[in-house]
């Protein structure tokens, strides 16, 4: 979870992560920093993200984005 947090404060580092449940539904981060948080994501942790992937329930917060990653690398 800590390197997703350092990718994370790379985009903004104004927001707190390890509290904001609601990233996208309170536009705390808009549709360019979710493909740039994409991109990181598949080469930090070896995983693809597929377009049925970018709901906003899997990146409102740094605990749904780690549930994503972990299904996706089949942990």
């Amino acid at each position: 979870m800590e390197k997703l947090i350092e990718i994370l404060n790379e985009i903004d580092d104004t927001i707190d992560y390890e509290n904001e449940k609601k990233l996208i539904d309170a536009r705390l981060i808009n549709s360019m920093a979710v493909v740039e948080l994409v991109g990181e994501i598949e080469e930090e942790f070896d995983v693809e993200i597929t377009a049925s992937e970018l709901k906003p329930e899997n990146f409102n917060s740094v605990e749904a984005m780690m549930k994503m990653i972990t299904r996706l690398r089949g942990e």
